[in-house]
């Protein structure tokens, strides 16, 4: 099961559906109870609960140190 826990900042996450711009990778730029997130095509940021996030990734693309 993925821990949203262990996601740190810089880290690239592919999520399962399409962001309306086309691209499904999100580089987290806040971590805490909710997510800070900009999508790697359009540079739109949004915020996302911890419990969602589970729910929306797929994968992890890059983590990050």
């Amino acid at each position: 099961m993925i821990n949203a826990n262990i996601y740190t900042i810089g880290t690239i996450l592919e999520f399962k559906k399409e962001h309306p711009c086309g691209s499904k990778n999100w580089k987290v730029l806040k971590t805490g109870v909710d997510y800070k997130l900009e999508c790697v095509g359009c540079q739109r940021v949004i915020i996302v609960p911890r419990i969602e996030l589970k729910k929306k990734v797929k994968k992890v693309i890059q983590e990050t140190s």
